[in-house]
Parts: C-alpha cells; sequence; structure tokens
C-alpha cells in the first residue's frame, strides 16, 4: 500500500471518529455543547482555510510563534467581553451611567455592520466553493448559491428561532471538526514520514517589514467570532455563555496552533501558494481523499460561520431595539441586507471595512471593561482597568494600521 493510500486510510478514520464522537446524543443535546457551538463556528471560519498557507508564506518557521500571539490578543479581547457579560448581567444595563451605555451601545453599532458584511462575506465564498465543482463555475451562479442559502437561513431562523439555527450549526460544526480532525491526523503522519526520510524542509524568517507587520494585525479578523456569545442573553445565562465562550477560545486555538505548526514544519514557505484554495492544493500532497473532504469543510465552515453571526446579529438587534425588534425578524432583515450587498456591491473590498470595525468593536468592549473594572458599586480594580485599556489601544493600533487578509 502506497503512502498516500496509508494517509488517506488515516485520515478517513480520524474523521469518522470524530464525527462519531461529536454526533453522540449526549453532545447534541448538551446546552454547554449548544452555547459552545456558536461562537466555535464563527472562529473557525473562513479565515482557517487560508491561515496555514498565508502564515507560512509570510513567516516561515515563526509561523507557529505568529498564531499563538493571535491567539493571545483574541483571548484578551475575548476576556474584555466576558467581564463585561458578567458585570452588565450584575448591574443591569439600565443602571450604567450615561456615558458608558453610550459606548456599549456604539460597540453594538460597529459589531451589527460587521456581521451583516460577514454574513454576506461567507456565504458568497460558500457559493463559489459550491459550483466550483460544477460546469457553470461563474460569479453569477455562485451569487445565485448564495442567495438562495441566504434566504433559506433567514427564513429558518425568522419561522423557528435560535434553537432551530443553533441545529444547524451544530451539524455543521460537527462536520467541519471531523474534517479537520482527519486534515491534522494526515499532515502529522505527512510530517512524521518526511522526518523519517530525512526531507523536512528548512524554513527561515523573512525579514521584517512594515508590510508583514500590517500582516499580522489584520491577521485578527481570521480569529475573530467569539463575541457572539455577548448577545445570547435571551437563551442563556451570562455565566454559561462566559464559560462556553472561553471553551470555544480553548478548541479554536488549539486546533488553529496545531495546524499551523504543521503545514509550517511539513512545506518550503517559498513553495506555498497565497489564495482561499491553497490549503486544497497542499491537501492533495498528503493523502489524496483529502482535497474532497476539505472542499466539504470549507462549505461546512462557510455556512455554520454565517449562521453564527445571524444568530449573534439577531441578538444584537433585540438588545439594541431593547426587544422592539424581536431576534426572529432580525434574522430575516439581515439575510435580506446580505442579499442586497451580495448583488449590489464588492463584497471582497467591503470586507475591509469589516474587518476594522470588528477591531474597532473590540476596542470598545475593552474600553468598556476598562470603564466597569472601574467604575464598581463593590470597589474599582484598577489592574483590570488598566489591562483592558490597554487592549482598547492595541485594538485601535489594529484598526488603523492592519491589512485585511479577506
Amino acid at each position: 500500500m502506497t503512502a498516500g493510500l496509508v494517509n488517506g486510510l488515516v485520515v478517513a478514520v480520524v474523521a469518522t471518529g470524530a464525527a462519531i464522537l461529536l454526533f453522540l446524543p449526549g453532545y447534541m443535546r448538551s446546552d454547554g455543547w449548544r452555547a459552545t457551538v456558536t461562537p466555535l463556528a464563527s472562529i473557525i471560519g473562513s479565515g482557517f482555510l487560508i491561515l496555514g498557507p498565508l502564515l507560512t508564506r509570510t513567516y516561515g518557521h515563526m509561523a507557529v510563534g505568529v498564531m499563538v500571539l493571535l491567539c493571545v490578543v483574541a483571548f484578551g479581547f475575548g476576556s474584555a467581553i466576558r467581564f463585561n457579560i458578567l458585570e452588565l448581567d450584575r448591574r443591569g444595563a439600565s443602571e450604567l451611567p450615561g456615558p458608558i451605555a453610550a459606548l456599549d451601545a456604539t460597540a453594538s453599532w460597529a459589531l451589527a455592520f460587521a456581521y451583516i458584511v460577514s454574513v454576506a462575506y461567507y456565504l458568497r465564498l460558500f457559493g463559489s466553493f459550491a459550483v466550483s465543482l460544477t460546469a457553470v463555475d461563474d460569479a453569477f451562479h455562485a451569487k445565485l448559491v448564495t442567495t438562495a442559502v441566504l434566504a433559506f437561513v433567514g427564513l429558518y431562523g425568522y419561522a423557528r428561532g435560535l434553537r432551530a439555527l443553533e441545529g444547524l450549526e451544530r451539524v455543521s460544526v460537527g462536520v467541519k471538526l471531523a474534517i479537520i480532525a482527519g486534515l491534522l491526523a494526515g499532515l502529522a503522519l505527512y510530517a512524521v514520514e518526511l522526518a523519517s526520510a530525512g526531507t523536512l524542509p528548512i524554513n527561515g524568517t523573512p525579514p521584517v517589514t512594515w508590510g508583514t507587520l500590517t500582516i499580522g494585525l489584520g491577521l485578527l479578523v481570521t480569529v475573530q467570532g467569539f463575541e457572539t456569545s455577548r448577545y445570547l442573553g435571551a437563551a442563556y445565562d451570562a455565566r454559561m455563555r462566559v464559560r462556553t465562550m472561553r471553551r470555544a477560545q480553548y478548541i479554536a486555538s488549539a486546533i488553529y496552533v496545531v495546524y499551523i505548526l504543521l503545514v509550517a514544519l511539513a512545506f518550503p514557505a517559498d513553495q506555498v501558494d497565497v489564495s482561499e484554495t491553497a490549503i486544497i492544493r497542499i491537501a492533495a500532497v498528503v493523502a489524496p481523499l483529502l482535497p474532497e473532504l476539505l472542499i466539504a469543510a470549507a462549505l461546512a465552515s462557510q455556512f455554520s460561520a454565517a449562521v453564527a453571526d445571524t444568530s449573534g446579529g439577531g441578538g444584537l438587534a433585540e438588545e439594541l431595539s431593547r426587544a422592539g425588534l424581536p431576534s426572529r425578524v432580525a434574522y430575516l432583515l439581515i439575510a435580506i441586507v446580505a442579499i442586497t450587498l451580495v448583488w449590489a456591491a464588492d463584497v471582497f473590498q467591503i470586507i475591509a471595512f469589516a474587518s476594522r470595525a470588528f477591531a474597532v468593536y473590540y476596542a470598545l468592549q475593552s474600553a468598556l471593561a476598562a470603564c466597569l473594572a472601574w467604575w464598581r458599586p463593590s470597589g474599582r480594580r484598577p489592574g483590570m482597568a488598566a489591562l483592558h485599556g490597554a487592549f482598547a489601544l492595541f485594538a485601535l493600533v489594529i484598526a488603523v494600521f492592519g491589512a485585511p487578509v479577506e
């Protein structure tokens, strides 16, 4: 049996085993897993497809270090949002001083814009991947597919509500995570084969330039998504949202770091292409089965991320309108606006604004956390306030200087 066939068998066995585990009734019915799936689906979205080749090409053997830093920064922003969830739950939004309440509302409006564009972008990629397997591989038919899926998500959310949308997420996230498990197993086995043959590539460190620094700043958008937990208050209590957001970040960080480590270890940086489908070509070298599986994972990634952001956007709309706009209606409105964007605008240009909108949102949420830590009825926490204030300033640097990846 050839090495490629052995690798393919390992990939299939690991992916199947992971799928069986993830679709156990205990997982599918667990409230904890349901609340974890929404942020996890959004974190491991379109960025996963391009991050391995991009980091390897840009940073060489330092790629895994850059990935670790990205996860640490994302966790810092996540800690600010988790602090806000608990503080706002304890105080009540109506008890906030006017300037602090205005800061929170401004952050939410920035996120609302980013969510709508993200949903359109994710499903635009979904349409592109879907038609790439057919004889009608063009932008028009990709937009038709995107429109159909957006209409389905909007109508399904309107008719069935958040729990039903979460059901769609659980299935697509389960498929995606199972395929990712197979991918990591295949990459690990391939790296071991290269090491045994003494043919592991030696990736140097490219020179640090302003361009590589701004790319690193812009990469934050590829690990965002954890903030969706902030707007699921209608379904889960504060402690559940905090616990499951942290869990989602742990799972996503572990997957990203191992993935980047294996890609940077096994492939020469100067031979890695940087594009949305580069990982598909890399996978073909590892095992013949992987490209088809990764296309399925790509479709699942875009769909689950779009559904996650639709869920978060619906909860956000209900909060901003003070329950005047029910989340079910908001799901439908998000789909309608996203469809308009798909047909009327170049989403790949608008995504640059969405990337910055996420950074602005994190800056505002970190600033809110700093204010809440300083003005606490039970006693100020200056260390916490300073930490969140530093993250707010860093998020503004990202918003100004970050080069959007997508």
